[in-house]
């Protein structure tokens, strides 16, 4: 695998964190973001579907149930959230749905194997995206749907601003510059024009790039928000880059930021993402 980085990452503490993530009651936010996923998809009941970074199937789950009759394949590089999508869908009586341990860079996918392919926050981490979404466009057959979502710039995504400026002292506005490190990958596609220039270079056609925003949820209380936050991600590697933060120190400061956005539905925080949608012509344009 060449993303050899992100698949130590996705198989040690960032895969487990993810995997014990609290879920969506399928009423919220990110059931939002899967239905308009799948709508760009314009998934169907015969529909063939690839699952790009799949986690832990929430996404491939309903993938399948709108294509009864088709089949879907969930592809992920963490071990751990795969065996918690298996788990998941065979208490859910999926039988026309799949999941593989793969990297969709380098990947051996059947060409001409599926109608649609989908991504929810899981295109972002390639080491290479052009060679990458070329593969995954390969797989389609010609006139294939490829739908996906993934964060607009750090700056307009507060789930990262707030925890990320409360544990380096700073102001919100503040965060984005004092972040003590190269930025997350997980905004490696946060540049619309980069994302559009990924995309043709692919070889993907009709490519609309739509703005919206649904906010995430972290946790059913600011403390458990806070915990999830240090267990992966951002938050963590401040942790890990300060000597003098402690856990217990950062999981304080955590928590009083996050009872802002405290609820009934759990903690939410504003989320700013791009709702992503192209066509795979058949050929790759040099």
């Amino acid at each position: 695998m060449l993303n050899t980085e992100q698949f130590e990452a996705w198989n040690g503490a960032e895969g487990a964190a993810w995997a014990a993530k609290v879920q969506d009651t399928g009423d919220g936010p990110e059931a939002e973001l899967h239905r308009l996923l799948l709508a760009a998809a314009r998934v169907g009941g015969r529909d063939r579907v690839l699952d790009v970074g799949c986690g832990t199937g929430d996404l491939s789950a309903l993938a399948a149930r709108r294509a009864p009759d088709g089949h879907v394949l969930g592809i992920d590089l963490s071990a751990p959230m795969l065996s918690r999508a298996r788990r998941a869908a065979a208490g859910a009586g999926l039988g026309n749905v799949a999941f593989e341990q793969a990297d969709a860079q380098t990947c051996a996918l059947p060409e001409d194997g599926f109608d649609a392919a989908v991504s929810m926050y899981g295109v972002m981490f390639f080491a290479d995206p052009v060679a990458a979404l070329t593969n995954i466009g390969r797989a389609l057959r010609p006139g294939g749907r490829l739908a996906f979502v993934c964060p607009q710039p750090p700056a307009d995504c507060a789930w990262y601003v707030i925890p990320v400026a409360a544990l380096l002292d700073v102001p919100p506005q503040a965060a984005v510059d004092a972040y003590p490190g190269p930025e997350p990958a997980m905004f490696s596609l946060s540049d619309r024009a980069r994302l559009g220039r990924v995309l043709a270079g692919a070889g993907f056609g009709d490519v609309s790039i739509e703005p919206v925003h649904v906010p995430h949820l972290f946790g059913r209380t600011p403390a458990q928000a806070a915990d999830g936050f240090l267990a992966s991600g951002p938050t963590r590697y401040i942790v890990e880059q300060d000597a003098g933060l402690t856990r217990e120190r950062a999981h304080t400061k955590l928590t009083a930021v996050l009872e802002a956005y405290a609820g009934p539905g759990g903690v939410l925080l504003p989320g700013g993402q791009w709702l992503v949608g192209a066509v795979w012509p058949g050929e790759v344009r040099l």
